[in-house]
């Protein structure tokens, strides 16, 4: 631990000012106009990799975004970690709320302020860093492979046909993953569990033009209001989505599941505070670990349609739409419900409009296991670098390819994040502290250590 420490505090100011200047790429792979700057991006990851010390570096092409691949195998007969991330990031509006521009890497209050600060590029090129450390230190205990894509903003989809067409290259016995949270760097947690994901655009079209308000207001039925209408009925006055069949896969909690997960340190007053809202809103009977861990739910995550500039304009809107996202749990799959909810949708719809769902990209939801070597290399290496073990938890995000790691390749994945819910991921001002970059770079490389000394 003494090497590891006196290596990233003699290196500290290049590892900041390297991560500053990945941030610095607006790799926003769900608008066409970044495309230069996010093939830039995985040029930059791949030199880094390089100068790291990884073999066989390659920006691999797909029919979207290319997935840098790296590798170092010092013995054959050594266990092999693969690690995931990526090198996309959200788009940044809207960009009259960031304090400080979403591509200009911020430092206040030992925060780095930035668009992809936390998700994933601050955590993903820890491990960079670390494989680094471990390479110039002389203590790499086992093999190492990189795989850091940049299309997961945007669903993954030609991550499955590349992991497909590379199962030989893959190849290994345990993928780990910092796209996650910690409870707090005084209380370190590891995820056991990721939601799926069923993502998806509805569209409510009433008259085949904008109309006069005034002239035809009354008389036909405004699209808007009739998407309010059935969006607000998706959720009944208990908070339970309304979709019939909805639930029909979940398991439930067994009581136990439930006692260990409420466990862990959580202050409802701070929680508001730290949003600013006044009161908690959520499915009823159920914590709020549960429900941002546990439970399914149904978000809409943008809504539009009629007049949205600047001043009054008294139209009645031929159109409105909505992109709305189900997160799901272990049981549930993206396409059935996917499924489900489209045919309540159009069910619903009254006959003065017409109505149509695009489905976008989905995830399944899993599990991983808190039994494994791996599992519990994780919880060695926290609890050295933290000093105490770690809480298991359940994670509220998605993270697609998780599920297909272990279809396809036959492995299980390690969820070991360093960020927190409060670092803004996917909104204005996102942030990831200082002080947790520092700690995961700390940290990787005691996974890579205990991971090699239990596979004995």
């Amino acid at each position: 631990m003494q090497v590891i420490k006196q290596y990233v505090e003699q290196n500290k100011e290049r590892l900041l000012s390297e991560l500053f200047d990945l941030l610095r790429f607006p790799s926003v792979s769900a608008d066409p106009k970044y495309v230069e700057s996010v093939l830039q991006t995985a040029d930059f990851v791949a030199q880094k990799l390089r100068d790291a010390g990884a073999d066989n570096v390659e920006v691999c092409t797909t029919a979207g975004y290319p997935i840098v691949y790296g590798e170092k195998i010092i013995d054959p007969k050594l266990p092999t970690v693969l690690t995931y991330g990526h090198y996309d990031v959200q788009p940044p509006d809207p960009l009259e709320l960031w304090k400080t521009p979403p591509f200009e890497p911020t430092v206040r209050d030992g925060k780095i302020y930035a668009r992809g600060a936390c998700d994933d590029k601050g955590q993903f090129y820890m491990h960079v860093k670390a494989f680094e450390l471990m390479m110039q230190t002389n203590t790499l205990p086992c093999n190492i492979k990189f795989m850091i894509e940049g299309e997961e903003e945007v669903g993954s989809s030609n991550l499955s046909i590349f992991v497909k067409a590379n199962t030989s290259r893959l190849k290994a016995d345990v993928v780990l993953i910092s796209d996650t949270s910690m409870i707090s760097m005084e209380n370190p947690s590891l995820e056991t569990g990721l939601r799926g994901l069923s993502y998806l655009e509805v569209e409510v079209v009433g008259p085949n033009r904008d109309l006069h308000s005034g002239v035809y207001g009354g008389a036909v039925a405004n699209p808007a209001t009739i998407l309010a209408k059935m969006i607000a009925s998706m959720h009944d006055e208990d908070n339970h989505i309304a979709i019939p069949g909805f639930y029909d896969d979940v398991i439930e909690l067994t009581e136990a599941e439930r006692s260990e997960l409420n466990a862990a340190p959580y202050n409802e007053e701070e929680y508001k505070t730290d949003l600013d809202v006044k009161e908690l809103w959520g499915e009823k009977g159920y914590t709020t670990f549960e429900r941002t861990g546990t439970r399914p739910t149904l978000e809409v995550n943008g809504i539009w349609g009629g007049y949205i500039g600047e001043g009054a304009k008294t139209v009645l809107p031929s159109k409105a739409n909505a992109k709305i996202s189900m997160r799901l749990v272990p049981n549930q799959s993206s396409d059935k419900i996917t499924e489900l909810f489209t045919k309540h949708f159009e069910k619903i719809a009254p006959p003065y409009v017409k109505v149509k769902v695009t489905p976008h990209h989905g995830g399944e939801p899993v599990v991983t296991p808190t039994d494994s070597i791996a599992y519990k290399a994780a919880q060695k290496a926290i609890e050295e670098s933290f000093g105490k073990k770690p809480i298991p938890t359940r994670g509220g995000g998605s993270i697609p390819i998780v599920a297909l790691f272990e279809e396809v390749l036959g492995i299980k994945t390690v969820l070991m994040g360093f960020g927190l819910d409060s670092d803004a991921l996917h909104s204005p001002n996102e942030k990831y502290d200082i002080f947790n970059y520092y700690k995961g770079i700390e940290t990787i490389p005691l996974f890579h250590k205990h991971y090699a000394e239990l596979s004995k």
